[in-house]
Order: structure tokens, then sequence, then C-alpha cells
């Protein structure tokens, strides 16, 4: 990495906004391709993996899905998953494998068109100029929590499931865990681990198996071609989907919400609202389960098929039973048995620094093709399904941003000089 000092004025070729892994990968190629460019970092590089993960957090994906221009995992355990620690220093070190000219600790406030083509930044380390650039900030900008949580009692504790790190951070006392998706399965489990008395609200997330007739699922997905499909296969809707949930901890193993049932979680359905005394949910529960469940067993579905025609051998597997049913759907839970609520519902898009750029479209999504946007000179890199499904994963930014650095040169090769 190359530390770069911004000034008032300065001009670069290319600006990337963002210094996680994706912005990382676009600065690999341009580098390559001598483009001059600077990574604009409001933080420090990829430091979301450090401060923005809990303490046991782990990969879901397979060490050796974790694939960055020029910097293959080439580690120990390459059917094992990273704990968080391990990822953050993974990512980091990616940056010192090149010069990566890089600027943290500086915010961008503001992106517009210039009349004579390119852009202005405005930054907090002064006003630049660029012919053209990238947001690299992902789409999960802003933590969600309902306008509910306003009303809860000032003695039950809260806090999303980014700003968690441990059972410790929690007074004494039972823990609501709102959400489903990846976070909220991996916090309810990590809580029910430490002893906790736990209840989890769920909303509509698909699971997958971890294993499967002798592999990874997701390794059999990846030699299926799944992660490469692109979306305009799957339609746009895709682009909002929730990720599986499953657990790298510990070797890998399934995430089955019956079995914490079983182990004394409470379940309940989407959590809805408040009364005076009582959290409110939804009647749910039964279907939630039974969505999760039949999404696992279709990606097994697809396996089996895949592994016929291809005539490749595998071991036989008995397919998943029900560990547990719900005999009552319950409705509420007083809020006087809750010490603790940890939101895990997810994150909204802040792109407020696009200003009046037209690179969204009427819902707020980013509209663009492959990553390119119809405004000439701003592209995106690291969303979710921005072309396939690994779009958003290790699995693919290297190949997305070999694309996004080839469309840049091409601007480059076309590019009058901005005065």
């Amino acid at each position: 990495m190359i530390p770069v000092a911004l000034n008032d004025g300065d001009h670069f070729e290319a600006v990337i906004v963002g210094g996680g892994q994706a912005g990382l990968a676009l600065s690999w190629h341009l580098v390559q391709q001598g483009v001059r460019h600077v990574v604009i970092e409001r933080d420090t590089l990829v430091h979301e993996w450090r401060d923005g993960r809990w303490d046991n957090f782990t990969l879901v994906t397979p060490n050796w899905q974790c694939r960055l221009p020029g910097y293959p995992y080439d580690g120990p355990d390459p059917d094992g998953f990273m704990a968080r620690d391990e990822v953050y220093a993974w990512t980091r070190n990616y940056a010192d494998t090149f010069d990566a000219p890089v600027a943290e600790g500086v915010s961008v406030s503001l992106v517009e068109e210039r009349p004579g083509g390119g852009f202005t930044v405005r930054t907090s380390a002064g006003t630049l100029t660029a012919d053209t650039v990238t947001s690299a900030t992902g789409g999960y900008h802003l933590p969600v929590t309902p306008a509910w949580a306003r009303e809860i009692p000032g003695d039950v504790f809260q806090l999303h499931s980014h700003e968690y790190r441990n059972a410790a951070q929690l007074p004494e006392g039972p823990v609501l865990v709102v959400g489903s998706g990846q976070s909220g399965t991996q916090i309810a489990e990590d809580l029910l681990l430490e002893g906790r008395d736990v209840h989890l609200a769920l909303g509509r997330a698909p699971r997958v198996a971890r294993f499967y007739r002798g592999k990874d699922c997701m390794t059999w997905l990846a030699e299926m071609g799944i992660y490469d499909v692109p979306v305009s296969a799957h339609g746009l809707a895709k682009r909002e989907s929730t990720n599986h949930y499953v657990t790298g901890r510990d070797g890998g193993r399934d995430i089955d919400l019956r079995q914490f049932a079983v182990r004394g979680v409470r379940l309940y359905g989407r959590a809805v609202g408040l009364t005076d005394s009582a959290f409110l949910f939804d009647d749910t529960l039964p279907d939630n389960l039974d969505y999760a469940d039949s999404v696992a067993e279709s990606i097994k579905n697809d396996i089996d098929r895949y592994i016929e025609r291809e005539e490749i051998h595998a071991p036989e597997e008995e397919r998943y039973s029900a560990v547990w049913q719900p005999t009552e759907v319950p409705r509420q839970l007083a809020t006087a048995d809750v010490a603790s609520v940890i939101w895990a519902i997810g994150f909204r898009a802040d792109w407020s620094w696009l200003g009046n750029l037209d690179v969204l479209d009427h819902q707020g999504h980013p509209l663009h093709t492959y990553g390119e946007s119809k405004v000439p000179g701003f592209f995106f890199i690291g969303l979710p399904w921005m072309h396939t499904w690994g779009s958003g994963r290790f699995h693919a930014i290297a190949r997305d941003a070999e694309h996004v650095a080839g469309r840049i040169a091409v601007r480059e090769q076309q590019q009058i000089p901005v005065a």
C-alpha cells in the first residue's frame, strides 16, 4: 500500500470510493494497467472485517473461495472457514502485496458531474476531480431498526447485530434476537452456546445444509456453476434476496432452528410491533420453518441431479427429518421477560453522497449494467448480485473487478484530459 495525502485540486484518472476487498481488487487491476487512481476510505482499509463482526464470527464460505486478483488463499485449511481476525488479516495484507494508492481517514461527501466530462469529488481532505468514479462501498450502510423500537422500555438493552461482539456485552437475563438471516441465526447460536436464555423471531430466510454427500454444499454449488449465472437469468428480484443461513463455526455445521428449539430457544414468527407490555409476533412461524427447510432440500435435489448427470461417485445420504414442530404459535412475549434485544434485520443503503447523479432507480437501488451506470464514467463494484450470485462474495470479486477495470481503461483511452 502507498499512503496518499490528498490535496485540494488534485486530479486522478480514477477515484475508487471504499477500501474494502472490492475497492482493493479494482485497484489491483488499475495498478497493472497504469491508471493513475486513488482508493478513498473513510476509516481504515477493510475495517468492517474487524469492526463489524462478533468475536466468534467465521466465514460461511470455504476458505478456497477467498481469492482476490493476484492473491488466492494459500493457507493450510482450504476447506475450512477463517475466523474474523483471520479474514481481516488476510484482506488487509492484500493491500501490501501491490502498490495500492490509498487515502485512509477521508470521507466523500458529494460526487457531481463536471460540465466538460468527468467528476468533482468533494472530500474531507479537499475537492478533487476525476475522469471516472467507482463506488466500492457495497450496499449495506446504515443498520435498520423498526420505528417501534423507540417505544421499548428503557430498561431493555438494545443493539444492532453490527454492534454485537459477545454475550458479555449484554446484561444478565433473556435475549430476544429479531431476524433469522445469517447474522441473527449465528448470534442466536453464539448466545445459546454461552448459556443465555434466547428468544428468536424469524423472518422468511432460507437455509442451506453445510455438507451433503461428502462435500460442502457451497463447493458443490461452485462446481455446478451456480455462482456464475448472470443476474439476468434470475430476475432483478434476486438482488434483494436474503442469503441462506449456515455456519462455519467449529469446522462448519448446519444451523437448524428446530434443533435450537429442542435445545431451549423459544421461536416466534416475525416481530411486528409492541403493546404497552409485550412484543407482538405474527403467525408465520410454521411457514417460515417449512420454507427454510424446503430451500435446503431443493438445493440437495439440485446436487443429486448434478451428481447423476455428471456420473460422479458420491456417498448416499439420508435426507433431513424435522426434529421439532411447533405445537403452538406464540404471538406475544412480555417486555418484562426480556433483558436485551438484538436487531438482526439488516441494513439500508445510504447513497446521499451521490447527490443528483442519475445512477439510482426509482426505488433508490443502483442502476447499472455489470457495474457500469448510464452516467458516463461512473461505476459500481462489490454489490450483491451485481452480475452473478457470487458478485457480493470473494468468489467473484476478482472477475467483476477485471471487467470494471477494463471499462475504465476503455474510457481513459477515449478521454480528453480534464482542464
